[in-house]
């Protein structure tokens, strides 16, 4: 970018960075804005102030990649800034830029595509130009902190009878196949991951990998010896892909948490959980991330039970001519 648009990024990072901090001190400081697949989209304010810039990002993820399961193989990511108290007229401009934009993107107009923002969840005022714009909350990343006095090891809750909790090894890899493709099959109904040909065998392998590398961050419940449920996570030194989201630091990563249906609603979920806090919590991690579904209807009253809340919210159009 030429010296005075740096100059206005950084000025503007500025002033996002103290009404963000004004929403939810849990949110980090606005990073530098990455390379786009164009231009920068621009925001003028009255007096040809520039109020706000936006940059397209382009990801076409690899058919070998487990990643291409988790959305469309042609992902179109605005990354946002727009400074002041209301944005909401500021965000429809800069929707509307990059709605023409990816207009001229040939890869946006394929049935794979999609294009998605990444928003503070707090961030209540722009949310009727991104609904005005055909964009839908889809998912949501969620924050735990580490409380203040964390509870020792002998206030930990028993499981429901007849349940166990252990780690899985190498031996489990067909146990955790199973709940991990359950788990996908069930999110599918909530827009968000997508059923591709390599999908099991990707799974698979990935599941190997873990249970070699870091089987102890792996755990299983057991009733009677047989799966019924599975948490998975990733510590502070597996999780940096998403631990710029949060100013707060070591961040732990909760991968994947599934119950089988017959055990929901039973305490299952919530043994699984508080063993990994009871680790994550002992080993001083500050805060834990997660993804859930924002329309899964079981998926938010559980995590809020659990400590968790609403950190950012992605809002997406599938495919991305859907953005208006």
């Amino acid at each position: 970018m030429p010296w005075v648009v740096r100059d206005t990024v950084r000025d503007i990072n500025r002033a996002v960075a103290r009404r963000w901090q004004a929403l939810d001190p849990l949110l980090p400081d606005p990073s530098s804005l990455p390379a786009g697949c164009g231009q920068p989209l621009v925001v003028n304010g009255g007096g040809g102030r520039v109020t706000g810039i936006g940059v397209c990002v382009h990801q076409q993820i690899p058919a070998e990649s487990l990643n291409q399961t988790w959305g469309p193989a042609d992902r179109f990511t605005l990354v946002p800034r727009l400074a002041g108290n209301d944005i909401s007229a500021g965000t429809d401009e800069l929707l509307t830029a990059w709605r023409d934009h990816l207009a001229g993107i040939g890869a946006a107009r394929g049935a794979d595509a999609g294009a998605s923002a990444v928003w503070p969840s707090h961030d209540v005022t722009g949310v009727s130009a991104l609904l005005r714009h055909g964009l839908q909350p889809l998912t949501v990343i969620a924050a735990r902190t580490r409380p203040g006095n964390p509870a020792g090891p002998g206030a930990r809750r028993n499981p429901p009878p007849g349940v166990t909790i252990r780690a899985a090894g190498p031996e489990d890899a067909d146990a955790v196949l199973s709940l991990e493709l359950n788990l996908i099959r069930f999110d599918m109904q909530f827009g968000g991951p997508v059923w591709r040909p390599r999908t099991q065998a990707l799974v698979r392998a990935d599941i190997a990998d873990s249970l070699r590398k870091q089987a102890n961050w792996t755990w299983l419940a057991l009733r009677h010896r047989r799966p019924v449920g599975l948490l998975v996570a990733q510590p502070p030194g597996e999780s940096g892909w998403i631990s710029g989201m949060t100013s707060r630091a070591p961040a732990a990563y909760l991968q994947t948490m599934f119950i089988a249906e017959a055990e929901r609603g039973t305490g299952v979920g919530s043994a699984l959980v508080r063993v990994l806090h009871e680790r994550l919590d002992a080993d001083g991690v500050a805060v834990t991330l997660l993804h859930h579904s924002q329309v899964n209807p079981l998926s938010g009253p559980f995590w809020n039970r659990m400590g968790y809340r609403p950190l950012w919210t992605s809002w997406e159009a599938r495919p991305a001519t859907a953005l208006r």
